[in-house]
């Protein structure tokens, strides 16, 4: 597995693991699996693991912490604060005030039975707390010694000038993918002039950019992509159109479509680390077999094609989702 490296000395695995659907939004877990899968990705090479304490809510640090175990000297561990949720699943809110920071960090290293994280995250931009104060809070973990390299999640080129002044910004992790792509509408510019690393989650578009039907055709009542805007009615319709196309792109090429789809993201620059979830060995060695696909200027040119930015159909998340990104 190449290695990428994140801001100013954080090195990871040019593909990193996304640990979400292991525990909650992609229907019925098996924490069996899960933890074979992320032993599995940790022998491939992939190291980057990624989580946050509203998954579940906190079961997934704690199957996290359970599967690294004894190998977390191999790990670089990804946690993330900020989407408060109560013990009951109920969701309370965006909460960036520096005591609650304080407190959800010893919440996950709880958790995760671990000493240190490598790359903690702001999840969602707190629009009622100046981001000085909540990275005022992250900076003085980093002097504590229980963080490592500090990140944030879906938030503006403005917003990460601010937050880089107080501290230096290793990583924003947003959504990115051949069928979302904000984050080159300045994001991705702002951070190779500050020298940001990006991490892009939901490269595959939830399952959706993948040869499987029952990605797209979702039964599980416990996976949120039965109601997700891009998922359902005539967007759905719509959205086939284009993983058809992408379908004839990779059987020219003799690969999958989320391995097309990987390849992409990775083509997009060094500095750029997709993030797919999966709790499944099979989709796992799938995945990790994107590194090797190498995509011509001509292939490029054709996705862009294929998926032309403002066609997918469907916002990326429900209403009151929406009102958190780009803080």
């Amino acid at each position: 597995m190449k290695r990428r490296r994140l801001g100013q000395g954080l090195e990871v695995s040019a593909q990193g693991l996304g640990c979400m659907g292991m525990s909650e939004f992609y229907g019925a877990g098996d924490d069996a699996e899960s933890i074979a899968t992320i032993h599995e990705a940790l022998d491939l090479g992939v190291n980057f693991l990624d989580t946050a304490d509203m998954y579940g809510p906190f079961t997934n640090e704690r199957l996290v912490g359970r599967a690294i175990g004894s190998r977390r000297d191999e790990v670089v561990l990804a946690t993330k604060f900020g989407n408060q949720r109560g013990e009951d699943g109920s969701f309370i809110g965006i909460n960036g005030r520096p005591e609650y920071v304080l407190a959800a960090c010893d919440a996950s290293l709880a958790r995760l039975g671990v000493e240190h994280i490598d790359l903690y995250y702001q999840h969602r931009v707190d629009r009622q707390v100046p981001i000085e104060e909540t990275w005022g809070a992250m900076a003085a973990l980093v002097a504590a010694g229980k963080v490592r390299h500090l990140g944030i999640s879906e938030a503006s080129p403005a917003t990460l000038e601010r937050a880089h002044a107080v501290h230096p910004v290793s990583a924003i992790q947003s959504e990115y993918s051949l069928w979302t792509r904000d984050p080159e509408d300045g994001v991705l510019d702002t951070c190779r002039r500050l020298g940001i690393g990006f991490v892009a989650y939901s490269p595959l578009g939830r399952g959706f950019l993948t040869n499987e039907s029952s990605n797209r055709d979702v039964s599980d009542p416990k996976d949120f992509r039965q109601s997700h805007p891009r998922f359902v009615g005539e967007n759905r319709e719509a959205n086939l159109t284009l993983v058809a196309a992408l379908e004839a792109i990779a059987a020219a090429k003799g690969v999958r479509v989320a391995q097309l789809a990987l390849a992409w993201v990775l083509s997009r620059g060094e500095d750029v680390v997709p993030i797919p979830g999966t709790k499944r060995r099979t989709w796992l060695r799938e995945n990790v077999a994107a590194g090797d696909i190498v995509l011509s200027d001509d292939e490029i040119a054709a996705l862009g094609a294929a998926v032309p930015r403002g066609a997918v159909a469907g916002d990326r998340y429900h209403e009151r989702g929406m009102t958190t990104l780009n803080a």
